[in-house]
């Protein structure tokens, strides 16, 4: 390969980066999840377009975030290596993006879903840039700011199809904002240092190793009856209520212990991959065992 080439692979590898193509699997899948179990027809485009477009919003996000935490980006060693705080990339060049981004995406999910998802992409897109980021430099409450636009793309695949809001999306909305809050704070207590070096607020900095544990607890507590409402709304069956019954109940034992016992950081990181395959499971028994498009 040329010393052009790979400089162009490069550099589209950098660009790619910045909508943390990870975080933007899990939009996708839960996305993917809310268009599914919603009631009404899905079309090919519709699925396409949707999917696509919220997946550019939110990596137009990632991107706009990359940009205004480029700074702190550099103490911590999960985004140290990141385009802007690496000098690969420039600043400018990461703010165009993202704006070019969320300009594509935005109006793609007003034609290709409707204008509700389009407006929940925007919300989605402003609270997480202009409210979420600015916010975790200052306050550990920035963590329930940043919930919401994490919890808005299931949502935002249930509008794509129903066209409105009603309880089925507000479910699958509220099992996202609480699931993120132990996942989140499970983050904050094994990389307690990094943030603290980064200059941001987390639980644990603020309110101390103890009330962390036991939040996520509390969360926990709320969440798992939240995840028995799919069957009590009949968007899904029997199996998913078990389902969500033993992941339920072994994410809120694994959290007990850890209160319990005042377990330390190898917890927190077993804590916080658990809850990645909580998740996953989750949104698979729903889609499984789902009374919708299933």
């Amino acid at each position: 390969m040329s010393a052009r080439a790979l400089s162009v692979s490069s550099f589209a590898s950098d660009l790619l980066s910045l909508t943390k193509p990870r975080l933007s699997g899990l939009v996708i899948a839960t996305t993917a999840g809310g268009m599914w179990l919603a009631p009404g027809e899905l079309t090919v485009p519709r699925i396409l377009v949707t999917l696509l477009a919220t997946s550019g919003t939110v990596g137009a996000a990632n991107a706009l975030n990359c940009y205004w935490e480029r700074h702190s980006d550099r103490f911590m060693a999960r985004t140290r290596n990141r385009p802007l705080p690496a000098g690969r990339m420039e600043p400018g060049v990461a703010l165009a993006f993202g704006l070019l981004l969320a300009g594509i995406s935005l109006p793609a999910l007003a034609l290709g879903a409707n204008l509700l998802t389009a407006g929940l992409g925007l919300v989605a897109l402003l609270s997480y840039v202009l409210a979420y980021t600015p916010l975790k430099a200052r306050t550990a409450a920035a963590m329930l700011v940043g919930a919401v636009p994490g919890a808005l793309p299931p949502l935002m695949g249930w509008t794509s199809v129903t066209g409105q809001i009603d309880a089925g999306g507000y479910v699958l909305f509220a099992i996202l904002f609480l699931w993120q809050i132990p996942h989140t704070i499970a983050i904050g207590l094994f990389r307690k240092d990094e943030y603290a070096a980064a200059g941001l607020k987390t639980v644990p900095l603020e309110r101390g190793d103890d009330s962390s544990r036991l939040q996520i607890v509390l969360y926990l507590v709320a969440l798992v009856p939240m995840t028995l409402l799919p069957f009590q709304l009949r968007i899904a069956g029997g199996w998913y209520l078990a389902a969500a019954v033993v992941l339920g109940l072994s994410f809120l034992g694994l959290g007990a212990m850890g209160h319990f016992r005042q377990l330390g950081r190898a917890w927190a990181r077993q804590t916080f991959l658990f809850s990645l395959l909580y998740l996953a499971g989750l949104f698979a028994a729903l889609m499984l065992d789902s009374g919708g498009h299933g």
